[in-house]
């Protein structure tokens, strides 16, 4: 730990990996606490796909076309918007299977991704920082994109915290309130691709959706309201990031692996012992 600490104040990219991994957490614990609440887990992994072929279109046009202002995080900023609002309208609109649309957007994303990656020169390298993140690669540039973004979730998942929790609670009740279910439940789905496209820098697209959902399960255990587990997954995503950085630092490991196998262990150890508390008061009782 002193080690890490020490090697923050002599290198600046282990402290801009640090400051993403805690501008990350702010709109992560907003978005993870809706997510689970509202059951949009397979949602999200589908916009997170979809957003490798935002990040492959942009990384082709930076080395194809020369277009070098065309960071890749904002190629994957439109597709993931853009994913979201097909998949809202799907869900809200089609007649068709909603699983097998959103299975066809996963698929026709990662496809997309992958192609555009092969086509670009020095793919392979690009290729696994975006699958499987890379957070040592944060640059200032990129601190002030993902300021910008979790301000933007945060001020939303806050301000709108009671249209947001109706919908997520009982959309059918808040519908015959009077309330425009059905336009908060596709800006519950841009918060998410926007939290998926800050994730994706920390942990990579493969394992965006374990921090999306984690922090907030973790927090179901120890709270029972919504505001409660939103401010539990702040804290709990802001330590497994750091817990997270710190290991892969000591070790020489993948950061986003050991940031998502830190929360994956403690919520399990947490549903263990909370287990284990339920059986001991049933039994005294």
């Amino acid at each position: 730990m002193l080690e890490f600490l020490q090697a923050l104040t002599q290198y600046n990219f282990l402290g801009y990996a640090l400051a993403g991994g805690l501008l990350a957490s702010l709109s992560c614990g907003v978005v993870s606490a809706y997510v689970v609440s509202r059951r949009l887990t397979y949602l999200a992994g589908a916009i997170a796909h979809c957003v490798l072929a935002g990040l492959g279109g942009a990384r082709y046009a930076q080395v194809r076309w020369g277009i070098l202002w065309l960071d890749p995080l904002y190629g994957a900023l439109l597709t993931a918007l853009l994913a979201a609002l097909i998949i809202g309208w799907v869900s809200l609109r089609a007649r068709q299977r909603e699983d097998s649309i959103i299975g066809s957007l996963w698929a026709l994303g990662m496809a997309g991704g992958v192609l555009f990656l092969a086509a670009t020169p020095g793919y392979e390298t690009d290729l696994m920082n975006y699958l499987f993140g890379n957070i040592l690669l944060l640059d200032p540039a990129s601190l002030w994109l993902m300021l910008g973004l979790a301000g933007l979730v945060l001020i939303l998942g806050l301000g709108l915290y009671p249209e947001l929790l109706a919908v997520c609670a009982d959309e059918e009740f808040a519908r015959l309130r009077g309330l425009n279910t059905e336009f908060y439940y596709l800006l519950l789905l841009a918060m998410t691709s926007l939290t998926v496209v800050l994730l994706s820098s920390l942990v990579g697209l493969v394992l965006v959706i374990a921090l999306l959902t984690l922090p907030a399960a973790l927090a179901s255990l120890m709270a029972r309201r919504l505001r409660g587990i939103i401010v539990i997954s702040i804290i709990a995503c802001a330590l497994f990031n750091f817990s997270g950085l710190c290991l892969s630092y000591l070790w020489d490991l993948p950061s986003g692996a050991v940031t998502v196998m830190v929360a994956g262990t403690v919520y399990l150890c947490a549903l263990l012992v909370s287990k284990i508390l339920k059986t001991r008061h049933s039994d005294g009782s």
